[in-house]
């Protein structure tokens, strides 16, 4: 069989992908959809010896009568049901060798996910340096917001008289 190694990592792929795209999985177990990705994103099916048919028919044979997921033992079950189908020239032992190697240490592929991209409008609207008028002032040199200083004239009412100027240096100019 597998070594300790292998199993190890062939474990950790299993749960990275019990928990892809479910906020509340734990990755004690997988659910169908999760075991049809692993098996396209890990290679096992080929499109010809081994389908998404045979994939989701393994799962079903594998899981319980009412259950819904598969745990980690029933994973493995299920590599032994897909191996001979996979590697037909191999032996049984050997089969689920080269399953476990295809599926060990791998993760989730995210395909079709969009990244962001900057237009040159977006760009321009973004840059804080070349903000004019008011808005400049509500973000400081580095770019980083004000805060409500930035937005409001924030009225300075320290001196006795308001507009006062000079406030605190009146005593410097008694002690004489």
């Amino acid at each position: 069989m597998a070594g300790n190694d292998e199993m190890a990592s062939l474990e950790e792929s299993f749960r990275k992908f019990a928990i892809y795209g479910d906020t509340k999985a734990t990755g004690q177990e997988m659910n169908g959809k999760n075991w049809a990705k692993l098996c396209k994103d890990c290679k096992v099916t080929d499109g010809k010896s081994v389908t998404s048919t045979d994939v989701d028919i393994v799962f079903s044979k594998v899981k319980g009568k009412t259950a819904r997921v598969i745990n980690y033992e029933e994973f493995k079950k299920a590599l032994e049901e897909l191996a001979p189908k996979r590697f037909k020239d191999k032996s049984k032992e050997e089969a689920y060798e080269a399953i476990c190697q295809l599926v060990a240490g791998k993760e989730p592929i995210n395909v079709g996910v969009t990244k962001a991209k900057t237009v040159g409008a977006v760009e321009r609207l973004t840059d804080t340096s070349k903000y004019t008028g008011s808005h400049k002032e509500r973000f400081d040199e580095s770019g980083k917001g004000k805060g409500k200083s930035g937005r409001e004239n924030i009225v300075d009412n320290s001196g006795y008289v308001s507009a006062y100027k000079n406030a605190g240096t009146y005593d410097a100019k008694v002690k004489k």
